[in-house]
């Protein structure tokens, strides 16, 4: 069974992501940069990783329905795997796959509507073309 083995990254929604963000950076000491903070930590085997925290602008579709306040990203070792595994077992699975330079994403629904991310990191599974 295909498991998820850490987080990858926190997303929220914020009225004025760029304010939002300057206050977390200034008052928590977040280390803001580009609009996300990307903190590194390492693996269950010691290898290092990544999460990563941002804030989206409160009129963004990408966590699905407009209620939604926030998605989490979470790290899996087979992107493929996980989402078949998903569909075989009747959860709702978008019908898109991402490939970019830091990995592979792909989103599924949980059964309140919460639309979460999943991310294949290029070191996991399949290498990049």
């Amino acid at each position: 069974m295909e498991k998820v083995h850490g987080i990858g990254g926190i997303f929220f929604k914020g009225r004025n992501p760029q304010s939002l963000a300057a206050w977390y950076r200034d008052y928590l000491g977040i280390p803001v940069n580009d609009g996300y903070a990307d903190f590194e930590c390492r693996d269950k085997e010691g290898k290092p990783a990544r999460t990563v925290w941002s804030i989206f602008p409160r009129d963004t579709d990408y966590f699905g329905p407009a209620d939604n306040h926030f998605m989490i990203n979470y790290r899996v070792r087979d992107l493929d795997a996980m989402l078949a595994q998903l569909r075989h077992a009747g959860v709702p699975v978008l019908d898109r796959i991402d490939d970019s330079e830091f990995g592979r994403f792909g989103w599924a629904t949980d059964p309140e509507g919460n639309r979460f991310e999943l991310w294949q990191p290029p070191s996991e599974g399949r290498q990049q073309p």
